[in-house]
């Protein structure tokens, strides 16, 4: 386990009610260090890993001069220019299988896609280019001195760096290292994050649930965004609003890197788990000017970073693309992401009033932006509907259909 943090380093200046998201933000990001020490791990498992240490190419790619086509080569050098008839030598280079020797001047070899260059070979001409006849090679005028040919390190030389530390892995960059001789890579482990849906009024989605009940939307989503963005879950079920029950599961949460939870983020009578920070002393009880949102309880539960998100999938699902994720990316070493919008016209029209940031469920339409019908915190459909978030400005606008406004797909924020 990395060091735990200290009691008060979410702590707000005195006389702060209201914090605005970029405060928020900022105050998240000079605080929360990275907590997943490095391991080294075979790059054929390295997929979704976040680079602990930058990647540097062990050898060059190609690491040697090589034929880029099936074709026919020699050394322009030893030829006047114009039309050839030149003698083939025997045997071939291919690929895995070099000639094992210096070319003859003026003379050819049969010479194959990816095959090393052979000592005294610097041009080679596409096989539909010539013909053959009584073991020479016939080349027509117009063929130009290194053609089809790729020299050692065109694509990489050795010594190169290759990706930053804090780079999530992708299928393609596991190419590259393989290629470049690197076999195995130092990243950060998986985070851990614990997951804690709190409530008298939740069910198992499945089980019977009475009509004053509903099922716990939040948990499948939370636990699935956060093994998208690469996170080992540690699912701690659901809590009811039992003041000893949900301070066991947290105990239990505080093995892990972070705690993430729903619901009793407020300050009402049922909002355990406020009272619980509270009561440790670690409660930085953040009023957010933001929407869909507003309470978001940060603290430390015995040393680990705990995240109480509201209880509303949609405020849920909003909070946790705009403060949970860069937050675990910092910790998990990714280092801190937050995705710039892209300013596209709007398909819709709105008038908001000034003082909380506000996030619109939307997607691209053939007009523009289009935001879901509803902003009704309560229509999870229109998670489902959108394909990314538009931002408002803290200040108050009047929208029309064809203002610029500021929209980020969920690509963004590294689920699909």
């Amino acid at each position: 386990m990395a060091d735990k943090l200290k009691d008060d380093c979410f702590a707000l200046p005195p006389g702060v009610n209201w914090t605005p998201v970029d405060d928020a933000l900022a105050k998240l990001r000079e605080t929360l260090p990275v907590v997943a020490e490095a391991v080294q791990v075979p790059v054929a498992q390295a997929t979704g890993r976040i680079l602990a240490a930058p990647a540097v190419a062990t050898r060059a790619n190609p690491p040697t001069a090589n034929a880029a086509v099936d074709g026919y080569g020699f050394h322009s050098g030893a030829v006047a220019d114009g039309a050839l008839s030149l003698p083939l030598v025997e045997g071939r280079a291919a690929a895995g299988a070099p000639y094992g020797a210096a070319l003859a001047p003026g003379s050819a070899l049969r010479i194959l896609t990816g095959a090393s260059l052979p000592e005294g070979l610097d041009t080679v001409v596409l096989q539909e280019d010539v013909t053959l006849e009584e073991g020479h090679v016939q080349i027509p005028a117009g063929w130009r001195p290194g053609a089809n040919t790729r020299p050692a390190g065109e694509d990489v030389a050795a010594g190169a760096s290759l990706l930053p530390a804090g780079h999530r892995l992708r299928p393609q960059d596991l190419a590259l290292l393989a290629a470049t001789g690197i076999g195995v890579v130092s990243v950060h482990r998986p985070l851990r994050v614990a997951v804690l849906s709190t409530g008298d009024e939740l069910v198992p989605a499945g089980e019977p649930a009475a009509p004053h009940q509903i099922y716990d939307a939040n948990r499948p989503m939370l636990a699935a965004l956060l093994e998208s963005w690469g996170a080992e879950v540690v699912d701690l079920g659901r809590a009811p609003d039992n003041r000893s029950e949900i301070l066991a599961r947290l105990d239990a949460g505080a093995e892990a890197d972070a705690i993430v939870t729903t619901g009793g983020a407020s300050a009402g009578d049922e909002d355990h788990i406020s009272a619980a920070l509270r009561e440790a002393g670690s409660l930085t009880h953040w009023r957010i000017a933001v929407k869909p949102g507003r309470p978001l309880a940060l603290g430390l539960w015995r040393g680990t970073p705990a995240f109480g998100l509201p209880g509303n999938p949609v405020a849920a699902f909003v909070t946790a693309l705009v403060f949970l994720r860069p937050a675990l990316m910092q910790m998990a070493g990714a280092g801190w992401q937050q995705p710039a919008p892209t300013l596209l016209p709007a398909a819709f029209t709105k008038r908001k009033k000034a003082g909380r940031r506000e996030f619109l469920r939307a997607r691209l339409g053939p007009q523009g932006v289009e935001v879901f019908a509803s902003e009704g915190s309560g229509r999870i459909s229109g998670l489902s509907w959108a394909r990314g978030l538009v931002e408002l400005p803290d200040d108050a606008a009047s929208i029309t259909a064809g203002d610029l406004v500021a929209y980020t797909p969920f690509t963004a924020y590294g689920i699909a």
